[in-house]
């Protein structure tokens, strides 16, 4: 009994030994390159911007044109349409993948810090009602930022625009 106890216990040994035999396979050469990262540092503020608008950024930058069931090499242009409950994004890609330029808008997103500010200092008893968001980025140019925003006072209704650092445009 010992030596069948004993004769378990050293095949129960050899089987692990056998499976650190480890198989080197070589890999084909991966490159990663970052394609739409100036929209990403473009579209994304210092201030931590709202979920939907961030989410969005996301997308549309890792959106990947060649993957597409409709790509065809001898287009020049892709206009991609990019939809949340809280805003819409179009997008113009080339055929590389390239973001050209966007047009976006989101409503009732969170206001950055110097906004609300701006807009607290300058209409203290308002309440804001309403808020759209609209972001122009074209490639080479970089990206235009405007709040416009509905403000009420009683029976008084004004509507005002502001750029991302909470200055007023007329």
């Amino acid at each position: 009994m010992k030596k069948l106890i004993l004769g378990l216990f050293a095949l129960g040994l050899t089987f692990p030994m056998m499976a650190q035999i480890v198989k080197t396979e070589e890999l084909e050469e991966v490159t990663v390159s970052p394609v739409n990262y100036k929209y990403l540092s473009d579209a994304n503020s210092m201030e931590v911007v709202s979920m939907p608008v961030q989410t969005m950024a996301r997308k549309v930058a890792a959106y990947n044109v060649k993957d597409a069931d409709f790509y065809q090499d001898d287009y020049g242009l892709y206009t991609i349409n990019f939809y949340l409950p809280e805003g819409r994004v179009l997008a113009a890609y080339d055929p590389e993948g390239k973001l050209l330029r966007t047009v976006e808008r989101f409503e009732n997103i969170n206001l950055p810090l110097a906004v609300k500010n701006a807009i607290l200092e300058r209409f203290p008893n308002w309440t804001m009602t309403q808020n759209n968001y609209l972001v122009r980025y074209k490639d080479g140019r970089g990206t235009d930022k405007v709040y416009k925003i509905k403000l009420e006072n009683g029976n008084e209704v004004i509507r005002v625009k502001l750029d991302e650092n909470g200055e007023y445009i007329e």
